[in-house]
């Protein structure tokens, strides 16, 4: 145990020791991280950024705990989760409209709280149940729509511990991948999101919202999961080519491969990520041997075996 770093968070807040992130994510599963803390605003975010950084301490930034799969063996060093909550504006930005909003709000909770107040432009991300800091280092969409439509800048932490703004075209956003995952920006982390919004008419992006939720509702299965497992080919839904070669409901000890919808893998409760790592290796497999096709993980695995 590094006890200059657990004498720095003592100082910022309360922590956890060996907290099982099975408990802190939507897929259910997940060994233990060795230190557990809760950043509630971005001072507390960048303070324990600066303890790790400072010790030499390996972190993860968590999120809303989707779109990952945690093995089982858990994670080594700091794991920080992100409940920074601010939200600035909507306020005049030249002839449009800016809100900042802190990377540790829901996408789906924004786009929502922003529609039913009249402001348009992000009420295709209102199931998205990431961070916005999670949606910008992945890009995050839906309906034809990502992050980079709306987006206008970032603030993030750097390995050197400075807040560095940063314009769109900086990110490298590309589908579900960033500067952050492969390039020049691997070791920030980000703070707080710049997004456009427009006012528009309250009643029909309440109704939008509602055809979203009905669409969603009738397409993705219930029950503990991470969301899409693999990303969509050019050539074939990733959903159509896992159901092509036979795994529609494959089950794995207490994991399965969705009857609904097959770029879903569900916990059926108390499932390993020894088991979804076994049935996302077959669909591959599969894939491959019959469609020459490789299929790239969505959802980022991180952790020891």
């Amino acid at each position: 145990m590094n006890q200059p770093l657990i004498d720095d968070l003592k100082a910022l807040g309360p922590f956890l020791l060996d907290e099982p992130l099975s408990r802190h994510t939507t897929f259910g599963i997940g060994g233990p991280a060795d230190v557990y803390f809760v950043a509630h605003d971005e001072e507390q975010l960048v303070g324990a950024l600066k303890a790790a950084h400072k010790h030499g301490e390996p972190f993860f930034i968590l999120g809303s705990g989707s779109n990952v799969l945690v093995l089982d063996g858990g994670i080594r060093g700091l794991v920080i989760e992100n409940s920074s909550d601010r939200v600035d504006g909507p306020l005049r930005n030249g002839a449009g409209l800016k809100v900042r909003v802190a990377s540790g709000v829901s996408f789906a909770a924004l786009s929502r709280r922003l529609s039913f107040a009249g402001y348009g432009g992000l009420e295709w991300a209102c199931g998205i149940p990431g961070t916005l800091g999670g949606a910008a280092v992945f890009n995050a969409g839906a309906y034809g729509k990502s992050l980079l439509d709306g987006l206008k800048g970032i603030r993030t932490l750097s390995p050197g511990d400075q807040i560095v703004e940063l314009k769109p075209e900086e990110l490298a956003l590309t589908y579900r991948t960033s500067a952050f995952l492969q390039g020049e920006l691997k070791g920030h982390v980000v703070l707080s999101v710049d997004l456009s919004v427009e006012k528009a008419d309250a009643d029909a992006l309440r109704a939008r919202v509602r055809e979203f939720d009905a669409q969603r509702l009738a397409a993705q299965p219930r029950g503990r999961n991470a969301g899409s497992m693999f990303k969509n080919p050019d050539e074939h839904p990733a959903w159509w080519l896992v159901d092509q070669v036979g795994l529609r409901g494959y089950r794995q000890g207490n994991a399965q491969i969705s009857e609904q919808h097959t770029n879903f893998f569900l916990n059926l409760g108390g499932a390993k990520a020894a088991d979804v790592l076994a049935m996302m290796d077959l669909a591959r497999q599969r894939v491959r041997e019959r469609f020459g096709i490789e299929l790239e993980n969505e959802v980022y695995t991180v952790g020891e075996a």
